[in-house]
């Protein structure tokens, strides 16, 4: 390791995936460690007391076990050294070939930082060889961390009003919107963070991203403020931690694949890990609201202090028997009516999945599970099932309440749809909706908008679903999130896609607003034109109103889906 052990030294203020609570995650290269001679390997794990360790051939998948156990095994003695007698370490493998990553808990920050300088330089100088002495470099570090300057203490926030903290893939942005309306309706002022901005009482008060755990303090730093929502993302649990000690209720929508290759988070099942995260710090008393049709978000329940509620459309779902029977609660679809179960009563209708305008008629599956999500989430902080009624029947997919997620209008005798649709699911989700209010015989007409940190397999993916479902595609570029890559790259994925559905032509647009254009104009009657719109999102609003357009409202919307349906 001549270049140096450490490769990152990241302060997470709030729980983490390592702990539930502050953390220091250190990024290691140990190269050297890995390709060492057995005997050297071995002499390295002896003189820090791992006496009877196997090392395993350099390279090999045994090695690589060796070297998370030797990382580990440093950290606790630096510690020691140090004066720290317990400390706990998580040490696994790194983002990168030759990396691991090794996390504890910490109380004064710059002490905290000083040990994870003191490891990486004892690393340092074991790749120098077995001769060195490796206890005089375990003392010099202890004694640095021991005289360093204890620095302040962790900002984690405590909250001082009820949290109801919504994660997941997707529908996380629509359902902690529609948590947040439901609770505006019986009388609470309500605070809550989302990838728009910061909310208090239904006005934005500050724009920007805060699904980071910045946007959890903004809210509560509003005294007026009730009840808070906070829209909980990837990265901001993996970068900094989660701003907030606990939360009273969880809600985890769903996992599926997007944001992979990111921060060391390859599978769905690690982005499920990391998404786990909120549910576990719900406090004991709490309820984590889980999507019971998803066993990767299911099988967070035996991680949870909260007790469990999970939602699924359907009622006979394991999920649903399994926590039935172990005490927790479920929201589910009985005879077309959202429906609360408790195994100790009988089923509570709530309200008809027609008078819902979020699910579109009952069209809209993933609408459909956000209305299940966000009532089970309103009922379990408290609120009154009148008022958890009277809200969902009142939240409609428009650009007042739900910006750029399903928004519908008729621009003429064209529908038009837009939405974030920001990975495969979302764009299945997307033609789901765009095929349910296509009148007979009429066209599906979709705008592409792929962004440049998604993994070249998942573009892939969503233009070959694109091009298989729609009948005419085109790409509409988002200049703001290429985020390192060409224009020219991304069209040739794109097209790359389409072609193994037999689509070769597939036209490209700078602009979500031209790319909108292109498609109303080549649109005939009872078409449907699809916009995955992110970066335009007022622009495309005023091009609509622009052209006579208007959002549909509930009864135009289930016009449309009874007329998409045929005579039947």
């Amino acid at each position: 390791m001549t270049s140096g052990a450490l490769v990152e030294l990241r302060v997470l203020e709030g729980p983490n995936l390592y702990f539930p609570r502050a953390a220091v995650k250190l990024t290691l290269d140990v190269g050297d460690l890995l390709t060492a001679p057995v005997a050297e390997a071995r002499a390295l794990a002896a003189a820090v007391g791992l006496t009877s360790a196997r090392p395993g051939e350099p390279g090999s998948g045994f090695r690589e076990r060796f070297v998370l156990r030797l990382v580990e095994r440093v950290v606790r003695a630096v510690a020691r050294s140090a004066g720290t007698t317990r400390l706990a370490v998580r040490v696994r493998s790194g983002p990168e070939p030759g990396q691991v990553v090794a996390a504890y808990p910490w109380r004064h920050r710059l002490r905290a930082e000083e040990l994870g300088r003191g490891v990486a330089a004892v690393l340092d100088a074991a790749a120098t060889g077995p001769d060195d002495d490796l206890d005089a470099a375990i003392a010099t570090a202890g004694t640095r961390v021991r005289v360093s300057e204890p620095g302040p203490g962790p900002r984690t926030i405590t909250p001082r009003i009820p949290v109801v903290a919504v994660t997941g893939t997707n529908g996380k942005t629509t359902t902690s919107r529609m948590i947040a309306h439901v609770a505006r309706t019986g009388g609470l002022l309500v605070g809550w963070s989302n990838t728009d901005g910061i909310y208090v009482d239904g006005r934005l008060v500050e724009a920007g991203d805060y699904s980071g755990p910045s946007g959890a303090g903004r809210v509560l730093a509003h005294p007026e403020v009730e009840l808070a929502v906070t829209e909980t993302a990837r990265g901001g649990i993996l970068l900094r931690g989660i701003g907030l000690t606990r939360n009273d209720v969880s809600v985890v929508t769903n996992v599926s694949a997007d944001h992979l290759g990111l921060h060391g988070i390859d599978t769905v099942d690690q982005l499920a890990e990391v998404k786990g995260v909120v549910p576990r710090i719900t406090r004991a008393g709490g309820w984590a609201v889980l999507n019971g049709d998803d066993p990767r978000v299911l099988a967070m329940r035996t991680t949870l202090k909260a007790r469990p509620w999970v939602f699924s459309r359907d009622p006979e779902s394991p999920g649903v028997r399994e926590v039935l029977t172990h005490g927790g609660r479920a929201t589910t679809v009985i005879d077309g009516w959202v429906t609360v179960l408790d195994g100790g009563a009988d089923p509570l209708p709530l309200v008809e999945l027609v008078d819902v305008p979020m699910t579109l008629a009952g069209l809209s599956r993933f609408n459909v599970e956000n209305t299940l999500a966000a009532a089970s989430a309103a009922l379990a902080i408290g609120l009154d099932p009148e008022v958890v009624r009277a809200g969902l029947r009142d939240f409609k997919p428009d650009a007042e309440h739900n910006p750029g997620r399903m928004n519908v209008f008729s621009v003429g005798e064209v529908t038009v749809v837009v939405d974030l649709a920001h990975n495969e699911a979302g764009l299945e989700a997307l033609l789901e909706i765009m095929a349910g209010v296509r009148r007979p015989g009429g066209r599906l007409l979709l705008g592409l908008g792929v962004v440049g940190d998604r993994t070249d397999e998942l573009i892939v993916a969503m233009s070959e679903v694109a091009a298989r479902d729609a009948d005419l595609l085109v790409l509409g570029h988002k200049e703001r999130y290429l985020r390192g890559r060409s224009t020219e790259e991304l069209e040739a994925l794109v097209r790359g896609g389409a072609a193994r559905v037999g689509v070769s032509r597939v036209p490209a647009y700078d602009t979500e607003v031209a790319t909108l254009a292109a498609l109303v104009e080549q649109a005939h009657p009872g078409d449907v034109v699809g916009l995955m719109c992110h970066a335009e999102r007022q622009e495309v609003y005023d091009w609509i109103a622009g052209r006579g357009g208007s959002p549909d409202d509930p009864a135009t919307l289930r016009a449309k889906v009874r007329a998409a349906a045929g005579p039947s």
